[in-house]
């Protein structure tokens, strides 16, 4: 990491007595903090989904204008596997063998992606520096979208709030054939090198699997379909992906109300050298100010999306499997109430997008 990062807080009481009570409500029901018949059952359900979408595909006549649905209904699958599978076995939560989180976390290979990269960029660099300028990359979005008040605004910014659509539905496109070739050529995300290097076999698999994710999901509906279909059908599909992705994730760090962190402005008027930023909160309660859950009285978006509708639990307990984060949540909100802490949280899923689209809109227009 290029700068490095410092949390000045010292309210170490609230996280130990919070991760105190959240060992005690496993032990006390005698369960684990891993997933169980329900984490697995739901990998059994999207994993035969997409394997009908893509037989249905195969089945369907070219012609047919319901192959498109088909196509779209495997973007979506593709987003809702990695919200629950890959997700969990990526952060070590799917199960308590980690031959099994291996597996799991790998399934983002075949779903296009790269789970090496993802581990760097996601479990360390975002969960490690969430919402921390030039240093967490969920948020690096400039100059396409300002999305901290800090940030150097362009003329267009203004109009994000707008053309935030398009942007948001091309970004799987983006990921796969342009964000992992740059990460994995610089061996890093911008000026921070990985943490880990690749081993011999991981280079293998980067290109072994983004071949094999082209030969499936392009390839083959080429052969079978045609091109004009095949290929209209995968932009389709790519671009479902990319708006649900985007649309869930981003309700979780850019909505109003959340804080960003950032030395950079301050640097540059002084014309000096950032040595460290310094977080003015301990680790514990930066990760709730810089995150917002919603509708988390919805058990319908609890298991479609893989608990992240609670991500104020995940971003403290990332190696706790998300089926437990209904229960976690009574009891953070609850510590937190006690210890004088904000819990933000939007009611409903179209208040959540709201308050994203309304963050953008004022830091677009923000001098």
């Amino acid at each position: 990491m290029s700068t490095p990062i410092r949390f000045a807080g010292r309210n170490a009481e609230f996280f130990s007595t919070l991760r105190g009570r959240i060992n005690s409500y496993f032990e006390e029901n005698n369960i684990k903090p891993t997933g169980n018949w329900k984490l697995y059952s739901k990998t059994i359900i999207l994993g035969l989904t997409l394997g009908g979408c893509y037989l249905g595909i195969m089945l369907f006549p070219e012609s047919s204008a319901w192959v498109y649905g088909l196509f779209a209904l495997m973007g979506i699958t593709f987003a809702l596997i990695g919200f629950n599978v890959m997700h969990d076995g990526a952060h070590g939560s799917y199960s308590s063998k980690p031959w099994v989180n291996k597996i799991m976390a790998n399934s983002l290979n075949l779903l296009g992606g790269n789970s090496f990269n993802w581990a760097e960029k996601h479990n360390f660099n975002h969960h490690s520096f969430t919402n921390i300028d030039g240093v967490d990359d969920d948020i690096d979005l400039w100059p396409i979208l300002r999305v901290n008040p800090t940030q150097k605004k362009l003329w267009f910014h203004k109009f994000q709030h707008i053309y935030v659509i398009p942007a948001y539905a091309i970004a799987y496109l983006s990921w796969i054939f342009f964000q992992d070739f740059t990460k994995y050529f610089a061996h890093g995300i911008g000026d921070a090198k990985f943490k880990n290097d690749r081993s011999a076999f991981q280079h293998f698999e980067f290109w072994g699997a983004k071949l094999v994710y082209l030969g499936i999901f392009l390839v083959v509906p080429i052969l079978v379909l045609g091109p004009l279909t095949a290929i209209l059908g995968y932009l389709t599909m790519a671009l479902t992906t990319g708006m649900v992705i985007t649309i869930v994730f981003q309700l979780a760090h850019v909505v109003e109300g959340v804080t960003f962190v950032t030395d950079k402005i301050e640097a540059q008027n002084n014309n000096t050298t950032i040595e460290s930023i310094v977080v003015e909160d301990d680790w514990a309660t930066h990760q709730i100010k810089t995150t917002a859950n919603f509708s988390t009285k919805s058990k319908f978006l609890t298991w479609a999306l893989g608990g992240l509708n609670f991500q104020v639990e995940h971003h403290l307990f990332p190696k706790i499997s998300h089926i437990h984060y209904p229960k976690l949540n009574e009891i953070v909100k609850k510590t937190c109430a006690e210890f004088g802490i904000p819990y933000q949280e939007n009611g409903t899923f179209v208040s959540a997008v709201r308050s994203h689209f309304m963050h953008l809109k004022m830091v677009g227009n923000l001098a």
